[in-house]
């Protein structure tokens, strides 16, 4: 069962997502939120392994709730939710540590392969808005990487981070490579440290920078 923690301001659209992450389909919602103000409290309190996270609310917006979960150690990741196909601020929400992001819209079985993929680990960028964010993204304080930067790379860490950035959890990774999911880690760590890359978002938005994916057409065929 996948713990969920919503954030919205608006109550219906709360309501439709208890409906879509019920425990039938492998959910439970365990607190909601009407802005980003008591996100850290309720992540203390109730543990979720993901949290859905609209970005215009008043008060205490999703950027700012989500670098301020990013601060703390331990937190879950975030998955963005937003009817705003607004580049800046989504990009916004990577650089404060967004696992990813989705439009509100999207085929239900969509937004749930969404929260199970950043839940287990991997990141999800909706391919709707992919390309325009990835470069609103690059155009923000983010550390340019050089061209050759792969070459620092093994052949086994470029695989990963090209699993990575197709949105394969760890354990995907493991099974798809027959490898130990301990052995994964130590890769993507690696790739990582050697890329000077803060999260899976940012695995992400170097793989799509140097090639080794490319933004897919479709709902839901992006990376996820």
């Amino acid at each position: 069962m996948i713990r969920v923690l919503l954030v919205d301001d608006q109550e219906l659209v709360r309501a439709g997502l208890r409906g879509i992450l019920r425990a039938r389909f492998g959910f439970e919602v365990v607190a909601e939120l009407s802005d980003g103000a008591g996100v850290l409290d309720a992540v203390r309190q109730t543990q979720p392994d993901v949290v859905l996270m609209d970005v215009r609310m008043p008060g205490v917006d999703g950027v700012t709730a989500t670098r301020q979960l990013g601060a703390s150690e331990g937190a879950p990741p975030v998955l963005v939710l937003t009817t705003f196909e607004d580049e800046d601020v989504l990009a916004g929400a990577l650089r404060a540590g967004a696992a990813g992001f989705l439009l509100k819209g999207v085929p239900v079985e969509d937004l749930q392969r969404a929260v199970r993929t950043v839940a287990g680990g991997g990141a999800w960028l909706d391919p709707a808005v992919t390309a325009r964010v990835l470069a609103a993204y690059r155009d923000g304080p983010v550390p340019p990487q050089p061209d050759e930067a792969l070459a620092v790379l093994t052949p086994r860490e470029r695989e990963v981070l090209a699993l990575i950035a197709s949105g394969r959890s760890n354990t995907e990774i493991a099974e798809e490579l027959y490898l130990g999911e301990g052995t994964v880690k130590t890769h993507v760590g690696h790739v990582f440290t050697k890329l000077q890359l803060r999260d899976r978002a940012a695995a992400v938005v170097f793989a799509f920078d140097h090639g080794l994916v490319r933004p897919r057409g479709g709902p839901g065929s992006g990376p996820r």
